[in-house]
């Protein structure tokens, strides 16, 4: 057993349960959180936590929990990281906020140095830097649209971009990001993505990357006309919608017809960027080089920061004040993610994803190949999943993911349930974790599996 010292009491690297869970102090507090908060706001493990370091979340009871989650993929360096910890402190002590489009800072600069430095592309960079990740997102149509002069937006199915207006109907999802939210913001066009575990059941044979590319391609041709449309959206890695990773060759498809398109292709890497997948960006892995990504998430190590990089022509097409808001690039979350960026490349976390992911690959092979039921093992690095069905169907099993999570839960392991159909467990460990730690929380997980299909 480890200790980690996470910027305050020393934190031991163990899953520890000392009461009922939720436990008699998360309870009170979720009592006095009914009579407070929205009953929008929803919260899928009601433990209270007081503290969190590398690989444990500790709640107001005592009781220790492997993270599997990092907050949505945010604490992937490790929560209350030291660097962060620190930076953050000495900005706070320095001055909160004097607003970017005022009195300008060095730290914001810095990291707009750094991104365009770390993105993919080896042409000229610009950055913009705001809150959250759907504001990225909705300042990158924002950008494409003024430098093409076209209003069209292409989207995919199974897509989340976010919770505003037009990122809502950017997102496929219904509920829970849209039902009963509309109307939404127009011009935005849906098209087929590439899923490989589902899209060879509708054929009945394998559909390669480049197939499934013309086939969003024809419609996009078809039914929207290329020379309407500014930028083509995607997640090279589908986060809400099932984490999928698109069959080989798809992304350079799409990148090369948007090149001869002259549209502004964008990569939304808000869930799988930053060293999560074992490259610093997922566009890595095919070699594209989106015109614009946006980030967010796991750039700022908890605190609240996004950006959006791109090309220079593309960014410096905005007129002076087009971009920007209040909080956008706060001091001290510029610094956080300073400290982020430092840990990323002195710490070796993106190898760390990498061997991350060959334990979760391994791990969820042997388990599909006792249970029928997990359809597809799939991710890269840490950002990984499971598809659960009905037995030898490809019916989606919702009621098992559920099952699989609230037994976890129970037993003192953090893990989320995603997918466009609600039957994906997600994985999205920090960066830091402990092997052992994590072989512990798939024991944990294995236990779940046989519990629930015995």
């Amino acid at each position: 057993m480890s200790t980690l010292e996470a910027g305050g009491p020393a934190l031991t690297q163990e899953r520890k349960i000392v009461t009922a869970i939720p436990g008699p102090k998360s309870q009170e507090l979720e009592a006095r959180r009914k009579a407070s908060v929205a009953a929008g706001v929803g919260s899928s493990h009601p433990t209270y936590i007081v503290a969190a370091g590398g690989g444990i979340l500790k709640d107001i009871d005592g009781n220790q929990f492997i993270d599997l989650a990092t907050g949505i993929g945010v604490t992937g360096v490790g929560n209350a990281n030291p660097r962060i910890a620190q930076r953050a402190t000495e900005q706070l002590n320095a001055f909160t906020h004097t607003c970017f489009m005022v009195n300008p800072y060095e730290s914001y600069v810095e990291v707009a140095e750094a991104l365009n430095r770390l993105t993919p592309g080896s042409f000229e960079k610009r950055t913009a830097l705001f809150n959250s990740g759907a504001e990225a997102v909705e300042n990158a149509v924002k950008i494409a649209r003024k430098y093409t002069g076209r209003n069209a937006v292409v989207v995919f199915d199974h897509a989340y971009h976010g919770r505003t207006n037009l990122t809502m109907a950017m997102t496929a999802k219904n509920a829970p990001y849209k039902d009963g939210f509309g109307p939404f913001a127009g011009e935005v066009y849906r098209v087929p993505a590439s899923y490989p575990y589902r899209d060879n059941e509708a054929a009945g044979t394998k559909v390669s990357g480049p197939e499934a590319a013309k086939r969003a391609i024809t419609i996009i041709d078809k039914q929207i006309g290329a020379h309407n449309v500014a930028a083509i959206v995607i997640e090279p890695i589908q986060g809400e919608g099932g984490f999928i990773v698109p069959a080989e060759g798809f992304l350079p498809e799409v990148v090369e017809y948007a090149r001869q398109q002259g549209i502004v292709f964008i990569a939304d890497e808000v869930q799988s960027g930053f060293a999560r997948t074992g490259k610093m960006f997922a566009s890595e892995h095919e070699g594209i080089e989106p015109d614009l990504v946006t980030i967010a998430k796991g750039v700022a190590g908890g605190l609240p920061l996004s950006a959006v990089t791109g090309r220079a022509e593309i960014m410096d097409a905005t007129h002076g004040g087009g971009l920007g808001g209040t909080y956008g690039g706060n001091p001290t979350a510029c610094q956080a993610a300073l400290g982020a960026i430092e840990a990323v490349e002195q710490d070796g976390l993106v190898e760390r994803a990498v061997r991350i992911g060959e334990i979760l690959h391994e791990r969820f092979s042997e388990l599909q190949g006792r249970y029928n039921q997990i359809g597809d093992v799939r991710g890269r690095g840490a950002m990984f999943a499971v598809e659960l069905v009905q037995g030898d169907s490809t019916e989606p099993n919702p009621e098992l993911a559920k099952a699989v999570a609230a037994h976890a839960a129970q037993n003192g392991v953090v893990a989320l349930v995603t997918g466009t159909y609600g039957n994906v467990l997600r994985f999205l460990p920090p960066l830091v974790i402990g092997e052992d730690l994590l072989n512990e929380a798939l024991d944990v997980l294995a236990e779940g599996f046989a519990e629930a299909l015995s």
